[in-house]
């Protein structure tokens, strides 16, 4: 009885110690948040992380660098003159440093792309959330009102709009978002719709919760991965609708932005002299940016897609010669 006695009092405490260590690792996971898991996730993937860099340095040159390069308005040289040790990017049509507009340029092209990415977010989420949360005739309406907006040709109202009001990178960011919100509206709406069924919100309703705080703290929470996805592709959309707009004159061509930049390169016939330094670097620069937002839009999917995440797992732990290409895994048994 003595032997029994002293392997429970050894054997007891190391029990209480295992569970509680338990109890403390549960109670440490359910207070990660998601957006931390998130953005754990995203710092993992390679291709979200090569994304941001490249976004982070435009940005940096887009901030800083008018600041250490030359005056971009300013006549320096001979027009169209090509790349040399003195211009490195040549000159445009005006005898102006190509190098210092592309880099001045990225400015205001950036800050509309961005800001309309950000409000076509913020009004898609509140009206397609309160939409398919409450349903009914606040659906009913809100519903009619994001179809109105969806069966409008887009690129015709963008150009009437900004021919009519006064040219601005105000004017292009409302004209964008005007014709952009409606399709994230679309989308959250029928995900707020599916969300709004699950337990843990009939539990949080059960509770007491009120309706805003459920939308905003238990269910935007859980569609991160979808509303940052919508976010780059309204921002792509946004560079690239700005981009055309003031390549057509319907912007204020006084300023220095990457569409205006394009704008003046066909005045100036730099594509029929063969000044391809005229139009080249901005245009590789709008792609490599896109490309950029592309490639966080890949690394999000691939941290937050199920059948991403199953695949990753698969190719991390079990060897490739082993398995046979298929819809689904199959490992061969070489026995």
């Amino acid at each position: 009885l003595r032997y029994w006695l002293q392997i429970g009092w050894w054997i007891l405490p190391s029990c209480f110690l295992i569970q509680g260590q338990g109890n403390k690792r549960i109670m440490d996971n359910n207070h990660d948040s998601i957006f931390t898991r998130w953005i754990t996730g995203i710092l993992r993937n390679r291709k979200a992380i090569a994304g941001v860099a490249i976004i982070f340095l435009f940005i940096f040159l887009a901030v800083l660098g008018p600041f250490i390069t030359q005056d971009p308005t300013a006549f320096l040289g001979t027009p169209l003159s090509p790349p040399s040790w003195e211009h490195w990017l040549g000159t445009n049509g005006q005898g102006q440093d190509v190098l210092s507009q592309t880099i001045s340029g990225a400015r205001q092209t950036l800050l509309v792309g961005f800001t309309t990415g950000i409000m076509v977010v913020l009004i898609g989420a509140l009206i397609g959330g309160i939409s398919g949360y409450y349903g009914g005739r606040i659906d009913d309406f809100l519903s009619l009102l994001i179809n109105v907006f969806l069966v409008m040709p887009g690129l015709p109202l963008m150009v009437i709009l900004a021919s009519w009001l006064p040219p601005g990178p105000a004017t292009l960011t409302g004209v964008l978002v005007l014709t952009g919100w409606a399709w994230n509206a679309r989308v959250i709406r029928s995900q707020m719709m599916t969300f709004r069924s699950r337990d843990f919100v009939s539990a949080a309703i059960v509770s007491g919760e009120r309706n805003i705080r459920i939308i905003i703290v238990e269910i935007m929470p859980r569609m991160l991965s979808l509303l940052a996805s919508s976010f780059i592709g309204a921002s792509i959309y946004a560079i690239g609708a700005q981009v055309g707009l003031e390549f057509l004159g319907l912007g204020d061509v006084s300023t220095v932005t990457w569409g205006t930049n394009l704008y003046w390169a066909s005045n100036d016939m730099a594509l029929l002299t063969g000044s391809w330094w005229a139009f080249v670097p901005t245009g590789l620069s709008i792609a490599i940016v896109s490309f950029a937002l592309t490639m966080i839009n890949f690394g999000i999917d691939e941290v937050t897609n199920p059948r991403l995440i199953a695949e990753r797992v698969w190719r991390e732990n079990i060897p490739m010669d082993t398995v046979v290409n298929g819809i689904t895994p199959v490992v061969r048994d070489h026995e």
